[in-house]
Formats: structure tokens, C-alpha cells, sequence
């Protein structure tokens, strides 16, 4: 899709599909400005839709007008209370009134409500990713039919189509860890992972190192490796590094859960555990690999960014891991499996003590990994757990400025005696209560104390039933705009 602002009021623009924003009770009177250009009576028909501009509302309108084939009215609420994820889910209504039709879809908002540079970006990520469809296991793919072309209109400064730059790069990310969530575990196995991050190593100059099981043997990953013993796909250790152009004054490590099927193992999932969706269960890579295929167009200065995934399946045969084995993971701590059903947190284990090998400023992973953070927070809004206040704080701003909810949870520390074990160092589970707070409390055991971390849950955002926002049914790729935005907030930091 193109995108490009143009300075047309709505009165003259001419194009496909019009899509207006409209404030409550239309305080700049674009309704009665629409009657007058297309020569219409709008009054009785809104009313009929019970449409006032309140937020969330919209309609459409075909219009037998050789300049435009369809008005769209997109509700805002009270002009006073926007804010910028207000752009955002209207550039996505916009988007799903304009399906079906070609062309141009011209979308005009009242962009200097907010920051206007942050209003057209979110309003074109919207649109993009509001259209996107995935055909690709289909015999006879459903046509796909949306305006090939995005017009922001209004007097906006033509200095603002730099900050349109960023909105392809990040969305092509978005939409990597959408195909990749969204595939099924015989098309996206450990395997085909690593192809993923060695094809976007070539497209985007990266560079890739992949450990084969006898490398993660080599290097005492006995966690991760205990993990993949029932399967038959052999497992992938996966570092892909960006590398900037200049200069790097700080290195941070993006670590994504990389279970491209769990099963359980002995710990069978069975009942309201939806075995058939754990293919999503890879859904921390996927998000870790669309920032960098996002990161890597972008070119952030100042600012290395190393990229981690232990992957593997979580399968069952004559060899798979016990209930009550204990391992041994890079670090030396040993662990017994007390569930082979929290088994993320054991690949993670061995990932997160190599991250810490590379004497990193920060580390930050990803990973669907409890349902009860799911329980906690629902399926909008991901958990973070970090012991640092400012690492925090800039990943709360990165997913606000996203638009992905995240929410700070505690570390609390005397729930680690949960995790004790009569024979090993840890368990890898503790008791159901704070469930998702143990496994963050687990985590922790391996990452080195000097270095700040954090652990982001996205159990329940990487998938929507329904769709969402400018999300459609299915993967969501969540976290991959919250990324990017903290490793662009880093090469801020590194220019001061």
C-alpha cells in the first residue's frame, strides 16, 4: 500500500473511498459540509444508525458520485478527549469500510488534536495492518480486495512524510510474527525458524549464528535440551545480531520463547487447554523476530541489538523427559521438572544465562508462558515483571506509544521458596496461587544480577478470536511495536 499525505480538504478530495473523523455532536460541521458537496440529506439516514460521533461508532455510505464511491463517518467521542490510540483504532474502522473496494481511500482526522507526526503514523499502521489477510494455506485463496493507496488529507506540513518512513518497516514485522504465529506446527517447526532468521540474515546484512544440538550439548544447555527429547525435530539455538553502520554505545538481547509446539509432554495439555492452538506457543519468537526484521530495515544508530531463541518442540515418545528428572542448565543450577507442561521456562533458562554471557545493558524477553497472567490480566493486556524501575518505565512508554496494553506485576520475592526443591537447586514450577509470578521468580534465578531485566508474559495478546483494534482474527503480533520502540528509545539515549 502507498501512503502519502495530501493537502486536500474533504470538500475537493476525489479518490475511492472518503473516511472522515468525526467528533461528537460534529463540532466543525463536516456532515452538513458532506450534504453539500454530494448533494445528499445525511440527517435521517444517521439517525436511523443512531450515529452521534461517539466513539467507536461508523458508517458507510455507496455514493453514485463519479469523485468517490463511498463516505465512511468514523465516530471520535468528545474532540477533548482524544488521544492518539483515538487515531489509531479509527485508521482501523477506516480500513474496514474500505475492504472490498480499490483505488485510493482518503482518510481525513483532526490530526492536530495530539501530536500530528504520532497521529499519521498510528492512522497509517492501523490501515495497514486493519487489511491484512492470511491466504497462504488456502487451495483457492478468497480474493483480497482494499485500496491500494492511502491518502492522510489535511493541511498537514510535508516534513511530516519522514515520520511515515518508519510505518512499512514496522508493519512488514508485525506481519512476519502474524504468518509465523499464525502457521501450523508442520509448516513452522524449529527448522523453519532458523531458515526465517537466515533469510532476513541475508535480505538485511545480519548476522546469524544457529547452535545445533551439539552445540547447545557443548555449551551444558542440559534445561533446553531436556525439553526437545520426545520430539523428532532437531532443535535450533537461533542469535541474529543488527549491528549499526557507526559507533555502538549500547548492546541490548531480544529473547523470545520458541516452543513451535507443546504438547505437555507427560503433563499432557487435556480439557479447556486447547492443545490444537500451541502452535502460538512459539509466539515470543515470532515477536523477537518481526522487531528485527523491523530493526534491521530501520537502521537505529548507536545501538547493537542481539536477538535469541531456543527452539524447540515439546513432544512425547520413549525418550521424552520424565516428571521428576532433573537437569542441569548452562549455568550450573540444576532443576527438577516437577511439570513437563512449564517447559518455556526451561528453554528461556539456558537463553537467558547466554544473553547474559554478552554483557549487555539490558535484556528483555518474551514469552507465552503462564495462563495465569492470562487469568490475571485477560487477553489485551501482557504482564511485565522486572526488578528495574527505569527498564520499566521505558518499556511502559514503548507499548503505550504501540498501543499494546502492558501492565507492571510484582516480583515478589518471598514467593520463591515456592520453587524450592527437596533434591535440586529449583523446581521449575511452584504453586498454582501467583503462578505467573514463580515463573518470573524462576527466570530470574538465570540472568546475572548486574544486568537489568526484564520478562514480558504475552500469553494472552499474541492471539485474538474476534480480532481487535487493527487487529484481525488470529496471530496478533504483539510485542513487536513495543520492541522497536524501546530499541529506538536506546539510540535516543546513546545520541545524548
Amino acid at each position: 500500500m502507498q501512503i502519502s499525505l495530501s493537502s486536500a480538504q474533504p470538500k475537493a478530495w476525489s479518490g475511492t473511498v472518503l473516511a472522515l473523523g468525526i467528533a461528537e455532536g460534529d463540532p466543525n460541521g463536516w456532515i452538513p459540509a458532506m450534504e453539500e458537496r454530494f448533494s445528499i440529506s445525511l440527517g435521517d439516514w444517521l439517525e436511523q444508525r443512531k450515529f452521534q460521533g461517539k466513539n467507536g461508532e461508523s458508517a458507510s455510505l455507496q455514493l453514485l458520485n463519479p469523485d468517490c464511491s463511498s463516505l465512511v463517518l468514523i465516530g471520535l467521542g468528545p474532540l477533548e478527549a482524544l488521544e492518539v490510540n483515538s487515531f489509531r483504532l479509527a485508521g482501523a474502522a477506516a480500513a474496514r469500510a474500505s475492504k472490498d473496494q480499490t483505488g485510493s481511500l482518503g482518510l481525513f482526522m483532526p490530526w492536530n488534536a495530539v501530536d500530528p507526526a504520532q497521529a499519521v503514523t498510528v492512522a497509517a499502521q492501523a490501515v495497514r495492518l486493519a487489511l491484512y489477510s492470511d491466504q497462504r494455506f488456502r487451495s483457492k485463496p478468497e480474493p483480497s480486495l482494499h485500496p491500494e493507496r492511502l491518502e492522510l488529507l489535511g493541511p498537514l506540513p510535508n516534513t511530516l512524510s519522514s515520520a511515515l518512513e518508519a510505518v512499512h518497516p514496522i508493519c512488514a514485522g508485525v506481519e512476519l510474527a502474524r504468518e509465523l504465529v499464525a502457521a501450523p506446527p508442520n509448516s513452522v517447526t524449529p527448522s523453519a525458524l532458523a531458515d526465517s532468521a537466515a533469510q532476513m540474515a541475508r535480505e538485511h546484512g545480519l548476522d546469524l549464528k544457529v547452535l545445533e544440538r551439539s552445540d547447545c550439548e557443548a555449551k551444558g544447555m542440559g534445561s533446553f535440551l531436556s525439553v526437545c527429547q520426545g520430539s523428532d525435530m532437531e532443535p535450533k539455538f537461533i542469535h541474529l545480531t543488527y549491528r549499526p553502520s557507526g559507533p555502538a554505545t549500547k548492546r541490548v538481547v531480544l529473547v523470545g520463547k520458541g516452543l513451535t509446539f507443546d504438547s505437555g509432554g507427560y503433563n499432557l495439555k487435556v480439557g479447556a487447554a486447547q492443545i490444537d492452538m500451541m502452535k502460538f506457543d512459539m509466539g515470543g519468537s515470532a515477536a523477537v523476530l518481526g522487531a528485527m526484521r523491523s530493526i534491521a530495515e530501520l537502521r537505529p544508530k548507536g545501538v547493537e541489538v542481539h536477538m535469541l531463541v531456543a527452539s524447540c518442540e515439546n513432544m512425547i515418545n520413549g525418550s521424552a523427559v520424565h516428571p521428576g528428572d532433573i537437569v542441569t542448565a548452562s549455568n550450573g543450577t540444576t532443576i527438577e521438572i516437577n511439570n513437563t507442561d512449564a517447559e518455556g521456562r526451561l528453554t528461556l533458562a539456558d537463553a537467558l544465562v547466554y544473553a547474559s554471557d554478552l554483557e549487555p545493558d539490558a535484556i528483555v524477553d518474551l514469552a507465552t508462558l503462564t495462563g495465569a497472567c492470562v487469568i490475571a490480566l485477560g487477553d489485551e493486556i501482557a504482564g511485565l515483571w522486572t526488578g528495574d524501575d527505569s527498564l520499566a518505565n521505558s518499556l511502559e512508554g514503548a507499548a503505550k506509544d504501540a498501543g499494546e496494553g502492558i501492565w507492571r506485576m510484582p516480583m515478589h520475592q518471598a514467593y520463591r521458596k515456592g520453587l524450592k526443591s527437596l533434591l535440586a537447586d529449583l523446581k521449575n514450577t511452584g504453586p498454582r496461587p501467583g503462578g505467573s509470578i514463580t515463573a518470573a521468580l524462576f527466570l530470574k534465578e538465570f540472568v546475572k544480577s548486574s544486568i537489568p531485566w526484564a520478562h514480558i508474559d504475552i500469553a494472552g495478546t499474541v492471539w485474538s478470536d474476534k480480532g481487535r483494534g487493527m487487529d484481525p482474527a488470529g496471530a496478533t503480533g504483539y510485542g513487536v511495536r513495543t520492541l522497536v520502540n524501546w530499541v529506538c528509545a536506546q539510540t535516543q539515549q546513546a545520541e545524548t
